[in-house]
Formats: structure tokens, sequence, C-alpha cells
């Protein structure tokens, strides 16, 4: 009635969505049923706010949730889509991710298994895999996972280490890549990881990415994405034509020195890159003009080629560990 935003504590069900003013509280403010519902990822709808879905009742009622991060409002998304399949298919929906319904361990530390996975020496390899016409970077496949959690003892057989890799799927310390993986998050199976040789997946913050079979043009595009991400997350973006501002997810790589931009809704292909070797970065508190700017938190970078681009942080703190760690790749990056 107010379009008022306000944080509550949601509980997805097995056929709709319980929202709670806080999490102690023993009834629920109001539910949403999921039968017949649509959901709408990304949402539109609110232009200064990121990570918006939105569910359209029966009744043609919108309701509007807002995540903190993209990874969150991702999980929560393809966890709603699976509910509404399931009451679809008259199937019973239960979210995989959490250890009790599961039965994980209180003993398994993911985030520990996950740093174990990503050693250097002792971890999973990655490496640059091919299907389709199509070339994979930083990738492994599922039966290498549950190669390495046997051969660790980290699980016993492997039918546990399947349950351990969902987890890690679940949770995000895993990323699935490829159509067969992506398929298998999205679908209604009791395990959404593929102990399979052709199932692909990779770390979030690897670099990986996805291209067609090369040729020798493609070289130096490839080059950009040799360096290690050192810093990544979501921005506003000014336009060079329009000048309007949309948010981009923005991944900072050194050596050699770039900063990509991506749909935040999706897409393994940037729609831009910044070349960042030579360039100036600076805080932005006015205009052209000299008059104080009525966007807060903005920084703007000029490249050696004197190109400009505009960049909105969401807080003073982040517009400060954005400008320097675009400084420092920007002087060690080639």
């Amino acid at each position: 009635m107010f379009n008022t935003w306000k944080p509550m504590w949601v509980v997805l069900l097995e056929d709709g969505i319980e929202f709670y003013k806080k999490k102690s509280d023993n009834s629920p403010k109001g539910m949403i049923p999921l039968k017949g519902s649509i959901l709408t990822s990304p949402c539109q709808d609110f232009g200064k706010r990121m990570f918006v879905f939105k569910i359209t009742t029966t009744k043609q009622q919108d309701h509007f949730f807002q995540a903190a991060f993209l990874e969150e409002r991702d999980a929560w998304v393809r966890d709603i889509k699976k509910a509404i399949k399931c009451i679809e298919g008259g199937q019973k929906f239960a979210r995989k991710s959490t250890r009790r319904s599961i039965r994980l361990p209180e003993t398994i530390d993911l985030g520990a298994l996950y740093l174990s996975m990503k050693d250097t020496e002792k971890g999973i390899k990655e490496l640059n895999l091919e299907k389709d016409k199509k070339i994979f970077n930083h990738c492994f496949t599922g039966n290498c996972v549950i190669d390495w959690l046997v051969s660790n003892q980290s699980v016993r057989n492997r039918q546990e280490g399947l349950m351990i890799a969902s987890s890690l799927l679940n949770e995000g310390y895993l990323q699935p890549a490829g159509d067969m993986s992506k398929s298998a998050v999205d679908g209604t199976a009791e395990h959404p990881f593929l102990d399979n040789a052709d199932a692909f997946y990779y770390f979030p913050d690897s670099g990986f990415f996805c291209e067609e079979n090369s040729s020798d043009d493609d070289v130096i595009l490839k080059e950009e994405f040799r360096g290690v991400i050192i810093k990544q997350g979501c921005l506003l973006k000014q336009g060079h034509r329009r000048k309007n501002w949309k948010v981009r997810k923005f991944i900072l790589r050194e050596d050699p020195a770039y900063l990509h931009y991506y749909d935040p809704a999706g897409g393994e292909d940037p729609l831009g890159a910044i070349h960042l070797r030579g360039c100036v970065v600076t805080s932005v508190e006015s205009n052209s003009d000299g008059r104080k700017s009525e966007e807060e938190n903005l920084f703007e970078i000029i490249t050696a080629d004197e190109v400009h681009y505009f960049l909105q942080a969401a807080t003073p703190k982040e517009r400060t560990e954005w400008i320097k760690a675009i400084q420092v790749a920007s002087r060690t990056g080639k």
C-alpha cells in the first residue's frame, strides 16, 4: 500500500513464502502462495535498487524482494523456481542446502574444505576444457571433484561425496559451467551436483570464462582474462552515450590490468572492458562546472587513451576500496 521497503525474515515452504517481522516471531506477518505464481528476476521496476526479484501471484499481486548481494538473490530465485516446478509436477520440495535436510555432519566445515580444494599444490586442478565447440577456462569436471574428495579422505564413498559436493554447490563454493551442470542445478533431482566427466564446474573467484573455439585473432582478447581476480562486485556505471546509470558487475584483474563489466543478471561474456595500465582514478565530489555533484560516492577512471568512466559505489568505504585496488592494478599490471 505504501511502497515502503522493510527488512523481513523470510521462510520458503513447500507451497509458499512466509515472512516475519523478525526471526524470533512465532506467527508470520503474511504468506505468499507459490502455486501458479510467476517469478521475475532480475526485476527492473526499481532503478536504484540492486538484486531485486518479483513474485506475481495468480491474483495478480506483485511482491518485491531485495537481496543483499547477487549470489544471495540467485540462490533464492533458484530455490523458489524449484518449489514452483515441484508444485506443478506434484512433487515435494525440500531445499537440499541446509544441514538438516541433507543430514550434513556437524564436523564438516564447507569453508575449510573449499580452501583445501583450491590449494595450488594438493587441491583440484583447474583446466581448460572443451565441449560443444566451446572452451571452458579455469574449470574441472564433476567426477574430478568426487575423485578428489574420496582420495583426500574427506568422504568415505562416492555417494557421500555427491552429498558434500551438492552442499558446496548450493552454498556457492562451486558454480556450474555448461548446459549439463546448469540444468542439474535448476532441476528437481535429489542431488544437483553431477558425478560426470561431461559436467563442468568452477570456483567463483577463479577467473572462469567461456569462449567459442578460438582463432589466432582471439589471442589478444584472451590475454585480458589471464590476470588473477583481485576484486569484484556491483557498481553503478554511467553510459557514454545516453549518460544513464545502470548496475554492472565489475571484475578487476591484475597482470594484465583490466576491469571487465557484466550484466548482473547473468551472462558469461563481458559487456565491456577498461584497460587500467597507466590510468588515473580519483574520487568525484563536483561536476565539471564546479557545482557539488548530486550523486554520492562517485569516482572516475581516466585511461591512458583519455577515455573517461564514471562509477558509483554504494558507500564511501566501498569507493575507497575500489580506488585503492584499481590504483595498485594500474601500477603493477601490464
